[in-house]
């Protein structure tokens, strides 16, 4: 605030010395003209006459009191003063100062010393501030974090025992390092985290910075781009000069792939910003002269597209996999951030832990986070399971849009949609079981079907996959028997999208297909202008394309067939399930259990009565456009090949 108002009071001055300097002079009186002048003046008519520095000008009082004001028409009138002194007019002249030059030299650049001014301040801030010049930016903006300032330890880390134990050692070294040397051993010059976003590569960093108790120096791989040419590089030297300064120490960079990318990307030459600015951190972490005792540890979860030279030992000689984690490893997620929350003593992490496979850890904070959020608007004082229940439900299959409104037949196609799903993967064999199933609106689907692993799974079967590939059409096949081939709807085009990806991939990537064999069929998907090359190969002919489309085909049409079949199979259970859906709206396992076994289905333990009204969700009037909503349904959560679901 107290910046902006600086900013537009130097504005104000500048336009006020600009106009000033421009415009006329104040006039002092009324204009004479010289002639009246004379003649005022040998009628005795003018009490005081003043010359002004020039010699020329003439300012002064007639008799009555009236200020008045003239000019020498001629460079000199030597006869008027001879006229003043003899009417006994009062003169006086002005004499020349030895600063006037100057002054007004002064006064006539001011404005254009203000407007460098003005500019000088800009750049400064376009620079970063910091109190640096305005011909700085080539300083690095690395920062540098003392023990005060990260509070994090290793405590607060959880879930990658692994690449915990990895970086654990390079803190050992700094804090003993005869240790290692002993044996003649190296501390590894740089380490490379890598990782899908949310795993908690920074939460690792910002550990290592607060178990180290060494200088600490954290910066983004943006922070060295810009758009001059050389900045960069300039930037890199300086961040390297400064920690050899302070070592031993740690240097921190994040987002690494923002300045190294592979080199040669695209059609560029050699004198790309970011090609010099890598040219420059290679040198520097292993180039002709050493850095000992700087350690560089950076983070990035596009390791793909990183220049190899960057990669190789002696710059980046560990590579850390922080991935995600695994049940155990959620549940001592979960554990670290309950600490700062009120928990009810039904609060069970290891159920959470379950229920929530492929979350990171960025995700399992937010799924504390909004059930504390949760117990927060029901005025509670400790956060139960129906809260981390409700928060899951939120963050898997998005929001509940109660306000929107949808016709009876509206809601009975999408529970006979979300109802085939449900039964097509609760009989095919091998396929995650049916956790919950929902017609109310999250996001941007009209209905969800969700499925919850037994176990984290890190590869799929063939039997597996064409069991994902049949629920998948379970909710096409249920609409087109229940109201014909005419009137199924648009509501299947991502599951129809999803299957087909399956199987393709089953053709061509996975040798899963007996016809076609184990090889792999896949074209080259690289992108240009990451690095690969600029033309497209083709590893194909015209004929094994032909065959590997049969083949998709047909393992589309087996598994459509076998869906079909469970459904024509199932009808009671399809209308019965419909029906437990248009009444209580969301169905769990124990109501789809009721159901697979054709009994009376038990009432839901969170069901509202007050929303059995026989009508719309929320009982509204007011009418939806759904003839936009439909296409958005496939793009729900219920994938159940996706872990995160």
């Amino acid at each position: 605030m107290a910046k902006n108002l600086i900013l537009w009071l130097v504005i104000a001055v500048v336009l006020m010395s600009v106009f000033q300097s421009f415009s006329p002079g104040e006039t002092s009186g009324s204009q004479m003209a010289y002639s009246e002048f004379v003649s005022q003046v040998n009628d005795g008519n003018i009490r005081r006459a003043d010359f002004g520095e020039d010699g020329r000008t003439i300012s002064g009082m007639t008799n009555n009191g009236q200020n008045f004001k003239t000019v020498v028409p001629t460079q000199y009138d030597p006869k008027i003063l001879d006229d003043l002194l003899s009417n006994n007019v009062q003169t006086q002249g002005t004499p020349p100062e030895e600063s006037s030059i100057l002054t007004s030299i002064f006064i006539s650049w001011f404005p254009m010393l203000l407007l460098i001014g003005v500019w000088i301040f800009f750049m400064r801030q376009m620079q970063g501030g910091g109190g640096r010049g305005a011909m700085s930016f080539g300083k690095s903006k690395a920062k540098l974090l003392n023990d005060e300032q990260v509070s994090t330890t290793f405590k607060d880390v959880a879930g990658c025992d692994e690449a915990k134990e990895e970086v654990v050692e390079l803190v050992d070294y700094l804090k003993d390092p005869s240790k290692f040397q002993r044996l003649g051993g190296k501390i590894p010059k740089g380490v490379l985290m890598v990782g899908p976003p949310g795993t908690g590569k920074t939460l690792l960093a910002k550990a290592i910075s607060g178990e180290a108790k060494v200088p600490f120096f954290s910066i983004s791989g943006s922070d060295f781009v810009e758009m001059f040419v050389g900045v960069g590089a300039s930037r890199v030297r300086d961040m390297f000069e400064q920690a050899k300064k302070s070592a031993p120490c740690i240097i921190f960079i994040d987002e690494l792939d923002a300045v190294g990318r592979q080199r040669g990307a695209g059609l560029g030459g050699g004198h790309d910003e970011r090609e010099q600015t890598l040219n420059q951190m290679l040198v520097e972490m292993d180039g002709f002269e050493g850095n000992e005792g700087i350690i560089v540890i950076a983070a990035t979860n596009r390791p793909d597209v990183l220049d190899p030279a960057l990669l190789r030992p002696g710059r980046f000689d560990r590579q850390v996999v922080v991935g995600l984690p695994d049940v155990r490893g959620r549940e001592q997620i979960l554990k670290v951030h309950m600490r700062k929350v009120p928990l009810a003593d039904d609060v069970k992490p290891e159920l959470i832990a379950r229920g929530t496979p492929g979350f990171s850890g960025a995700d399992l904070a937010n799924l504390v986070n909004e059930a504390a959020l949760f117990a927060a608007r029901g005025n509670k004082r400790v956060v139960s399971m129906e809260e981390f229940d409700k928060a899951k439900d939120k963050i898997m299959m998005g929001a509940e849009r109660r306000s929107m409104v949808m016709t009876d037949d509206e809601k009975a196609m999408t529970a006979y949609h979300e109802a085939g799903h449900a039964i097509v993967g609760r009989l095919v064999p091998e396929h995650d079981p049916v956790y919950k199933v929902s017609i109310i609106p999250r996001g941007r689907a009209l209905g969800v079907t969700m499925y919850l692993p037994e176990r984290d799974r890190v590869s799929h079967s063939k039997q597996q996959l064409e069991s994902m590939i049949s629920s998948l059409f379970g909710g096409r096949l249920a609409e087109q028997i229940i109201y014909g081939a005419d009137k199924v709807t648009t509501g299947a085009s991502n599951d129809i999208e999803r299957a087909t990806e399956i199987a393709r991939k089953m053709v061509t990537q996975w040798g899963l297909s007996d016809k076609m064999g184990p090889l792999l069929y896949a074209e080259d998907e690289n992108e240009v202008f990451l690095g690969r090359s600029v033309t497209q190969h083709k590893h194909m002919s015209d004929d094994t394309a032909r065959a590997i489309d049969e083949e998709v085909k047909s393992v589309i049409d087996g598994n459509y067939q076998r869906a079909k079949k469970i459904l024509e199979e199932n009808v009671d259970i399809l209308h019965s399930m419909k029906d437990a859906l248009m009444k209580y709206e969301t169905i769990d396992a124990e109501q789809i259990d009721d159901l697979m076994n054709r009994r009376d289905v038990r009432q839901p333990k969170d069901w509202d009565k007050s929303n059995d009204d026989g009508g719309d969700a929320d009982g509204g009037s007011a009418k939806a456009d759904t003839t936009e909503e439909r296409p958005e349904r496939p793009i729900k959560t219920d994938n159940p090949g996706d872990a995160t679901s």
